[in-house]
Order: C-alpha cells, then structure tokens, then sequence
C-alpha cells in the first residue's frame, strides 16, 4: 500500500494555515461583526470546528455564538448570521439550511469546491480551495477553515504552523499500541477533542471517547487504565495528572497550540490504520460527502 492521501494532506497543514490567515483578511467583509448574534452550522468534523469557534468568539467578547449540527439548527432562533462549514459544498442538510434561511439572516459559506451548489444558495463565500481534500477524512480543510476563523478574531496562527510543522516529526511509538483514548477539552479544544476521536474511528476504527476535562471525573475516568491514553488538548485542570496517573493510564498533555497537537492525533490516526491493514483514505461505510436522496 502506498502512502495514502490523507497523510500528505497532514503535512500540508503549515502552508495551510499561514494561507488561511491571509485570506481573513481579504475575507473581513464575510466574517461576522463585532456584537451580531451568530449562529455556526456543519455536519461530522465541520460541526466540531463550528463549535471551537463558537467558544473562541465568545471568549474574545465579539458577541453570542452558537454552534449546531446543521439538521438540529433551531429555526425560530433569531441570528443576524450564519457560518455554514461544508468542505464539498454538497451535504444535504447545509443545503437544505440555507435553502430555508433565505430572506432572514446573511449567510456565508465556508467551502473547498468553488465548483459545488453551496456557491449559489450562500449569500457570501469564502473559498478555500487550496485546502481542499481528495481523503474522505478531512484533516487540512478543517484545521484551515479554524485557522482562518481563528486570525479573523484577532489572533495569530504563526505559533499553531509553527507547532504544527514540529508535530509531524513527532515520534508516536507508545502510542500506536495503546488499546483505547480518550480525548478531553475545555473551552474551544472541547471540539478539537470531540474531533480528534472521531479521527481515530473514521480512519482506524479505534476505541475513543471525547469529554470536557472536568466532566471526565465524573464516570469516563473508569474507562482509563493500563495501555490506554487520556489526551488532554491544553493545559489540564489541577489534579487531573494525579488521577490518571492512579488508575494506571498514560496522560498525555503538551505546551503546543492544541490545534497542533490535533495534527499528532490525524498522524495517529493514519499509523493505526496502517498496524490494522486499513485504508484511512477509504474508511468504512463513509463517503466523502453525505447526500441524501430527496424525499
């Protein structure tokens, strides 16, 4: 088996994110305002990404952000915009949304394919093709669309490429043959968590779970034991170390971005597949874009 796709979209994700900061510049006019009610949408990995900038926007104070699976959007919310996240432009339920909020709030779209319906039905788009995937995992395309989400709130993204390029070189041995993970966030890494297990599952059909870093404590903690590995994106909470360490599990907490750390995770994911014999280019039962037939 050859390399596969999706680890050569792994490593492209420094370019990728130094391109995304750049386009939120040009992007300003799409992006929401300072004190607009937002709401993010997005399906599988975009929904996580919706979330991590929901709670990065309002901790930076630029105003009530909600983030939802694009089928759960309450429609008799009020928003003065909506972020739709869809790498093909193609997802059923994204298009039906936007199809629905037209005449109400302004839309934008955040795709890969300029090519694809999501064009049309947004009242705004901002491309970015050169993230785009020929994986049905997504890996550069989310963490470039959270680049670009993130520099348009103010920040920079030069320590994440930075950290990003040094964890492609990062040495996994130890963690390939660990039997479950279990992966936990606070604040805006809750959806980096909830994203990297789904990483592990999509690509090698691991065992993993995803909690906020506090909620662990209460019931998951039990699942944590010898050869099995609680990865925390951020800094850990206070005692957190110790009470892994008492049940006989690996913790696994590092100085980098979390967004970085979430690219140790993709490679993780694509070495596990391999000791497996899986395709991670290929998972089972998934398609790189869910279309539903129309009722």
């Amino acid at each position: 088996m050859g390399q596969p796709f999706v680890s050569a979209e792994i490593a492209t994700q420094p370019d990728c994110w130094r391109r995304a900061a750049e386009l939120a510049g040009r992007s300003a006019a799409a992006t929401p305002r300072t004190g607009e009610r937002v709401a993010v949408v997005g399906c599988g990995t975009s929904w996580f990404v919706a979330q991590c900038y929901a709670a990065l926007r309002e901790a930076a104070g630029q105003g009530e952000t909600d983030a939802f699976a694009a089928s759960e959007f309450p429609r008799q919310r009020s928003y003065d915009r909506v972020v739709a996240i869809t790498r093909s432009g193609t997802t059923t339920e994204v298009l039906e949304l936007l199809r629905a909020l037209r005449g109400g709030p302004r839309t934008v779209a955040l795709t890969g394919d300029g090519t694809s319906p999501v064009m049309e039905l947004a009242d705004e788009v901002v491309l970015l093709d050169f993230a785009d995937e020929r994986s049905v995992v997504q890996t550069r395309f989310a963490t470039s669309t959270l680049a670009l989400l993130r520099a348009s709130l103010g920040e920079s993204v030069e320590r994440a490429a930075a950290d990003a390029e040094r964890a492609l070189t990062e040495p996994l041995d130890g963690l390939v043959a660990a039997e479950q993970f279990t992966f936990l966030g606070r604040g805006w890494t809750c959806g980096l968590a909830q994203e990297a297990a789904l990483k592990m599952r999509e690509a090698a059909g691991a065992w993993t779970e995803a909690y906020p870093a506090m909620e662990y404590r209460h019931g998951p903690i039990s699942v944590t034991g010898p050869n099995r590995v609680a990865w925390m994106f951020g800094e850990p909470p206070t005692g957190l170390p110790a009470e892994v360490a008492a049940t006989g599990g690996h913790l696994r907490a590092t100085s980098a971005d979390p967004m970085a750390d979430l690219v140790v995770a993709q490679r993780l994911a694509v070495a596990i597949a391999h000791r497996r014999g899986l395709d991670p280019d290929n998972p089972r039962h998934l398609t790189r874009s869910v279309v539903l037939d129309q009722v």
